[in-house]
């Protein structure tokens, strides 16, 4: 298992678009994937959990990644938050 700590850097947040896509990404990983904020955490899996963290620009969220390839899931995740 491996967490993280990331820096939300998509200019509006996780609104619509950017959860789907988020969700997109996450899915394509057998890892079982969570998202982590203000004491809320779920699945970064479902688009309807993801739509209900409410995450703005700039907040810090911890991600959980735990399967077979969970280092590969963690970095892609990372790279798709981080991504401007």
């Amino acid at each position: 298992m491996i967490t993280k700590e990331m820096v939300i850097r998509i200019p509006d947040g996780l609104d619509a678009r950017p959860v789907a896509l988020l969700v997109q990404v996450a899915s394509q990983y057998e890892s079982s994937i969570y998202v982590e904020s203000k004491n809320k955490r779920v699945n970064a899996k479902s688009i309807m959990g993801m739509m209900s963290m409410g995450i703005a620009s700039g907040e810090t969220v911890t991600v959980t990644a735990d399967g077979p390839d969970e280092e590969a899931a963690i970095e892609n995740i990372e790279k798709y938050l981080s991504s401007k």
